[in-house]
């Protein structure tokens, strides 16, 4: 029995760097779509552009092939030239041996990506994709609700 195939696409945003973030994703399969999204107090972009990503691929209930698109280039980059795991490799630690910023959410998505067949697609943010505008959207709005709260 094959795979499922799903398009996932995800967002983060942050309102001030560290700030107020939020995440969006969207999954879909076939015709069917599901939105998901939240935020944190006290948070960086990059952290909410994981977060993204790994929210949307904890939300797969079984093995899947998943293409997930975003504009994160931190995201993208980490994992398809393979820091991310090279920085696991040496105990959370950069080549310049400085750490290696998020280590727990690596730690989160590197062990979901052994569970998934996942192919990462780098795109570029507020140009008018559709999905990644949605996301955009979804991150943005759960940010607003720390805004006031910090």
């Amino acid at each position: 029995m094959s795979k499922k195939q799903i398009m996932v696409f995800t967002d983060g945003a942050c309102s001030g760097n560290p700030g107020p973030g939020g995440w969006g994703a969207i999954l879909r399969f076939k015709e069917v779509e599901k939105e998901l999204s939240g935020g944190e107090a006290q948070t960086t972009n990059n952290r909410m552009e994981l977060t993204a990503c790994i929210k949307a691929l904890e939300a797969l209930k079984e093995s899947c092939v998943v293409k997930l698109t975003t504009d994160s280039q931190y995201v993208v980059n980490s994992v398809t030239k393979g820091w991310a795991e090279s920085w696991q490799r040496n105990g959370w630690r950069k080549a310049d041996k400085k750490p290696a910023l998020n280590a727990d959410l690596w730690e989160r998505l590197l062990k979901l990506l052994t569970l998934h067949d996942v192919e990462f697609v780098w795109i570029k943010g507020h140009a008018g994709h559709p999905e990644n505008e949605r996301c955009d959207e979804l991150a943005v709005n759960e940010s607003k609700k720390f805004i006031n709260k910090c």
